[in-house]
C-alpha cells in the first residue's frame, strides 16, 4: 500500500488535509452509527428549563464524517494561533437553551458540533451547515460549511464576529 501523497489534490488545502489525516480522517470516512448515537443522546436530553436540542441532517452528516476526531492544528496560524479542537456534539449537551437562543438570533436551528481548546469554546452547526464558535468573548462565524470551517480552525484564519444588526 502506497503512503498518501500530501501534495495530491484533495477537497481540502494541504495543511488542512494533513491535520485531518493525522487525526484519523480519511476520504469516505462515515460513522453513521456513532452519529445516530449522539443524535439520540441529544434528543433525549431536556434542560431544567425544558429546552431540547434540535437535530437535522447537516449536523448528523458532519458528525458521521468528522465525529470523534481530535484535531491538532500545526504551525502558528495565519491570523490567530490555532487551537486544538474536537468534533463531539456531547460537549454541548447541557447548552440546549444557549443554542436555542443563538438559533433564534440567527433565524435558524443550531446544534452542537464539538469544542475548541479543551472546552474554552463550543463549536456549533446550523441547519444549513454553517459553523459557529461560542466563547467568553462572543459568538463567531467560522465557515459557510464544515469544510471551510475546518480550514478556518486548522489554519488560524480570523473568524467573523457575530453582531446585532441595527435595523
Amino acid at each position: 500500500m502506497r503512503a498518501f501523497d500530501r501534495t495530491a489534490a484533495t477537497r481540502f488545502p494541504i495543511a488542512v488535509d494533513a491535520a485531518l489525516r493525522d487525526a484519523g480522517w480519511v476520504p469516505g470516512r462515515w460513522n453513521i452509527r456513532q452519529a445516530e448515537t449522539w443524535a439520540d443522546a441529544l434528543r433525549a436530553h431536556v434542560s431544567p428549563g425544558g429546552h431540547r436540542h434540535t437535530i437535522f441532517p447537516a449536523a448528523v452528516e458532519a458528525w458521521a464524517e468528522f465525529g470523534g476526531l481530535h484535531i491538532q492544528p500545526p504551525g502558528t496560524g495565519k491570523h490567530l494561533a490555532p487551537t486544538p479542537f474536537r468534533i463531539d456534539p456531547l460537549h454541548g449537551l447541557h447548552l440546549a437553551r444557549t443554542l436555542t437562543d443563538l438559533g433564534r438570533a440567527l433565524d435558524t436551528e443550531v446544534c452542537p458540533l464539538g469544542q475548541e481548546a479543551d472546552g474554552q469554546a463550543l463549536l456549533t452547526i446550523d441547519s444549513e451547515g454553517r459553523v459557529y464558535s461560542l466563547d467568553h468573548t462572543g459568538d463567531w462565524f467560522i465557515g459557510g460549511d464544515i469544510d471551510r470551517a475546518l480550514g478556518t480552525l486548522v489554519t488560524g484564519s480570523r473568524p467573523a464576529r457575530l453582531t446585532v444588526s441595527e435595523d
